[in-house]
C-alpha cells in the first residue's frame, strides 16, 4: 500500500484548491493510497475538497505571513514569528527527520512548507514541493535587505533546493534561486455550472449573481454599505446582520463552493490562486483589489489578463460598492473557460515516484 504524507499550508485556502485536485486524481489511479495529512486547516474545511480516506494531523509546520486581514501583511508580526520559527533550524528539521521516519511515508509532499522537504531530505525519503510560490522568495521580498533575515532565507532557500522536484503550478511567481522547478499547467476544481438552479434557489429572476469573497483568510466586507442596484444580486458567505433582499449568505445553501463560483455571473476577490483560476477555468469574469506586499499577484494578474474577462477595482471604488461601470464591461467581454489539467499532470507524476 502506497503511503503519501502531505503538507498543507493553512495561509488562506488557495494551496488546498490546488492540492486538493492532485489528490483526488491520485487516489482514482491509485485506490489503495494510504493519504496522511497535516495542516492546520479544519478537518471539514479539508474533507469539502478532498473526498479520500485520510488521517489528519491537525496542526502547521510552516510560519507562511500573519495578514492583518485577507489583503494587509503583519510585518512586524511575520518577522518575529520567522525568528522564532528559525532560532533552532537544526533542531526542527532533525525533530521533523524523526517524525517522518517514524511515519515512513513512500512520499513527502509539501504546499509549500519548507520544513517537511528539509526533514524528508535528512530521513532519506523522496519529497516535492507543489505550489505556484514559495516563502523562500516571498520573505526575501519582504526582509531580504535586513542583517538578521539573511541566515532564514538560506535555510529556506536550502529547504526548496533540496526537494527532488519543485512542481510549480502555473500561473505561478518567477522562483530564480530554484533549479529543480519543474512546470505544471493550471490546477484547479472545475465546478459544475448550473445557474437556472442557483438563480430559482434564491428567487433571483433575471438578476444578476455575483461572488463576493476575499478566500480563506478574514477580511471585513464593507457591503452593508454597498447601495442597492438594481438587477444585481451580491453573494457572501454570511448574511448581514440586518437583512437586505440583494445581499444573500451563501454558506447556508450547500452547495460546493466551486460549483458556486462556476454559477455566478462574476467574482469580486483579492489577487489569489485559487479563486483566479477556479474562476477562470469556469470561463467567470472577475474584478480584483490589489494586495500590499505580495509580489506573486503580478504573475496571477497578467495571467488572468490573457486568459479572462478581467479588471482591477480600487480600494477607494470597492468601500463604497461603485461597481457597476466594471461588472458592466466585463460582462461584454467574457470569454471562453481555461483548460486546468495540472491535477492530472502531477498525479502522474506521484504515481511513477511512489511506483519506484
Amino acid at each position: 500500500m502506497p503511503h503519501l504524507f502531505v503538507d498543507i499550508s493553512a495561509h488562506g485556502f488557495g494551496h488546498l484548491a490546488q492540492t486538493a485536485p492532485v489528490l483526488e486524481a491520485l487516489a482514482h489511479r491509485l485506490p489503495d493510497l494510504r493519504l496522511t495529512i497535516r495542516s492546520a486547516l479544519p478537518t471539514a474545511q479539508l474533507r469539502l475538497r478532498i473526498s479520500p480516506a485520510f488521517e489528519h494531523i491537525p496542526a502547521a509546520s510552516d510560519v507562511s505571513f500573519l495578514m492583518h486581514d485577507a489583503v494587509r501583511l503583519d510585518r512586524e508580526a511575520s518577522a518575529a514569528a520567522y525568528r522564532t520559527c528559525h532560532a533552532d533550524w537544526p533542531a526542527r528539521v532533525a525533530a521533523e527527520a524523526a517524525m517522518l521516519s517514524a511515519l515512513a511515508p513512500d512520499l513527502v509532499l509539501a504546499n509549500v512548507s519548507a520544513l517537511p522537504l528539509a526533514g524528508a531530505r535528512r530521513a532519506g525519503i523522496p519529497a516535492l514541493a507543489l505550489c505556484s510560490l514559495n516563502w523562500a522568495d516571498q520573505f526575501a521580498f519582504l526582509f531580504g535587505g535586513e542583517a538578521w533575515a539573511v541566515g532564514i532565507v538560506a535555510e529556506l532557500q536550502a529547504a526548496y533546493a533540496g526537494a527532488d522536484a519543485f512542481l510549480r503550478c502555473l500561473p505561478a511567481a518567477a522562483m530564480p534561486t530554484l533549479r529543480n522547478v519543474v512546470d505544471v499547467p493550471p490546477i484547479a476544481r472545475v465546478g459544475r455550472r448550473d445557474r437556472p438552479a442557483l438563480s430559482a434557489l434564491l428567487g433571483a429572476g433575471d438578476d444578476r449573481l455575483v461572488l463576493v469573497g476575499m478566500g480563506g483568510i478574514g477580511f471585513e466586507l464593507p457591503v452593508a454599505a454597498w447601495p442597492r442596484v438594481d438587477g444585481i444580486r451580491w453573494l457572501v458567505r454570511e448574511p448581514l446582520a440586518q437583512a437586505r433582499p440583494d445581499v444573500v449568505g451563501y454558506r447556508a445553501l450547500g452547495w460546493h463552493f466551486s460549483d458556486l463560483l462556476a454559477s455566478v455571473d462574476a467574482v469580486v476577490t483579492k489577487p489569489g490562486y485559487g479563486m483566479f483560476v477556479e474562476s477562470a477555468a469556469a470561463g467567470v469574469p472577475l474584478l480584483y483589489l490589489r494586495r500590499d506586499d505580495w509580489p506573486e499577484q503580478e504573475a496571477l494578474i497578467a495571467w488572468l489578463e490573457k486568459n479572462t474577462a478581467c479588471a482591477e477595482i480600487t480600494a477607494e471604488a470597492f468601500a463604497v460598492g461603485d461597481m457597476l461601470g466594471s461588472l458592466a464591461h466585463l460582462w461584454r467581454g467574457r470569454r471562453l473557460p481555461v483548460p486546468a489539467n495540472g491535477a492530472e499532470v502531477v498525479a502522474e507524476n506521484l504515481m511513477a515516484r511512489l511506483a519506484r
